[in-house]
């Protein structure tokens, strides 16, 4: 636990420095770059920090993208008695501590304002433990996470709070940044540096301005410093960096969001959009065997019987990783998105699927007929079991019409085949044989 105003960086040296990052952390609300849509005029946070008159909130957001910074300033705008905990080392005990004290702060007028960073590590009985205090104004709640609130946070608790999402800097904000840094940091700015590739801050950095500021200090620290002007050029900064930092949480909602993304991409025959996300969940350094899986289903579920065939490629895939791997088994990855991006799509047996399971879910006693029942024993025979059953192999085109329904249940048509690919001709052998069920009236 720490107090951000009793800890104002008082330095009046470079014997000791926080990193480039701490040093560069706004210091006003006008220095923050990005989230235009919380903090442009007449947005949320805009209004909030005219008024000084802030509620709880809980910024949701990827790393290094301002949910610590714009905590700092809404306490110092509001005045509040700043009290900051991480999630992942404080327990109700802390918690009630920091409540008592905001108890006695508001006894004499002070306002609290309690940040309680990756707030979605908290359990149920720490979050239930902050309602009452959030719900009375006693703490003033700022929560940082980067997981999906909806899943992590109660209900309660979200209730009592704003909701706000931060997404990563773009382009034009990282190279702000960095210029920024060799401007006006006490350290870089005493020096002529020459960056020559500040785009490559963005692509390294996947918008995390934390990264960039680290992957700045440590570009500097490596560059030649033997000549008055330093330059840091694109090999100094890779070199920085070892390897790119891909904006993928194989756990969190990055992962949902890309494999999201790739599966609609892939739905909507796409295949150049499919293999951008195929490329950055294989450069993320995803389970190539998790992505097959998930082609496996799509298959079925967006392709079905308009192309038969999808399955086998899906399911080949996952084989084909499981006896190749990567990086080789990329080409396989490659070659079963296209096909699926480029294959015609039908829901149409799934949506059966569903159908079917909600008159299941709504029939519980279904009865299988008896000329359905298999009778292996003489009892069973006596009582009617597979009497009068008509198989369809002895009966010419191998199809004799008769009744598979429960016995309790009218004919439902379930499966609706579109007239795309192969599910055209399934559409109209179909309205032949069953031509009563898909069109209300017998074969004229």
């Amino acid at each position: 636990m720490d107090n951000f105003f009793q800890e104002k960086e008082n330095i009046s040296s470079d014997t000791f420095l926080p990193p480039l990052a701490e040093r560069m952390r706004p210091k006003h609300l006008s220095e923050v770059l990005g989230q235009e849509h919380l903090l442009g005029e007449g947005c949320p946070l805009h209004s909030f920090f005219r008024s000084k008159n802030f509620p709880s909130i809980i910024f949701w957001g990827p790393p290094g993208v301002g949910k610590t910074t714009l905590a700092y300033l809404i306490a110092e705008v509001g005045e509040y008695d700043f009290i900051r905990i991480s999630a992942v080392e404080a327990g109700v005990k802390e918690v009630k501590e920091i409540i008592s004290k905001a108890k006695y702060n508001s006894q004499r007028n002070k306002k609290t304002l309690l940040f309680i960073d990756e707030i979605h590590r908290f359990n149920k009985a720490q979050q239930d433990y902050l309602l009452h205090a959030v719900e009375k104004g006693i703490v003033t709640l700022i929560g940082a996470t980067t997981e999906n609130p909806s899943f992590e946070i109660i209900p309660a608790l979200l209730s009592r709070c704003q909701i706000y999402k931060l997404y990563p800097l773009q382009k034009e904000h990282i190279v702000e940044l960095v210029n920024r840094a060799l401007k006006h940091d006490r350290v870089l700015s005493k020096y002529q540096i020459e960056v020559e590739d500040l785009d490559i801050f963005y692509v390294l950095s996947g918008g995390d301005a934390r990264v960039t500021l680290n992957l700045l200090e440590v570009s500097f620290f490596l560059a030649d410093k033997s000549k008055e002007r330093i330059v840091i050029d694109k090999p100094i900064i890779v070199k920085a960096s070892q390897q790119k930092y891909q904006k993928f949480d194989k756990k969190g909602d990055y992962h949902y969001d890309t494999i999201s993304a790739f599966i609609k991409s892939l739905r909507g025959s796409d295949p150049d959009a499919a293999l951008l996300w195929l490329a950055k969940m294989i450069e993320s350094g995803e389970d190539p065997l998790f992505i097959a899986r998930r082609m496996i289903i799509f298959a079925s579920e967006d392709i079905g019987n308009a192309d038969p065939l999808a399955l086998q490629v899906a399911v080949s895939v996952f084989h084909a990783i499981q006896a190749v791997g990567m990086p080789e088994a990329q080409i396989n990855l490659a070659q079963g998105t296209t096909y699926l991006a480029s294959a015609p799509k039908s829901n149409a047996s799934y949506l059966g699927l569903m159908k079917a399971l909600e008159v299941v879910k709504s029939e519980p006693n279904l009865d299988v007929p008896l000329h359905l029942r298999n009778a292996p024993t003489k009892l069973m025979e006596q009582f009617g079991y597979s009497l009068n059953y008509k198989y369809p192999h002895d009966f010419p085109g191998n199809f004799v019409e008769q009744n598979y329904f429960p016995s309790n249940l009218q004919e439902i048509v379930f499966y609706q085949p579109t007239e795309n690919g192969y599910e055209e001709k399934l559409k109209e052998r179909l309205k032949r044989i069953w031509h009563k069920r898909y069109t209300g009236r017998e074969i004229p």
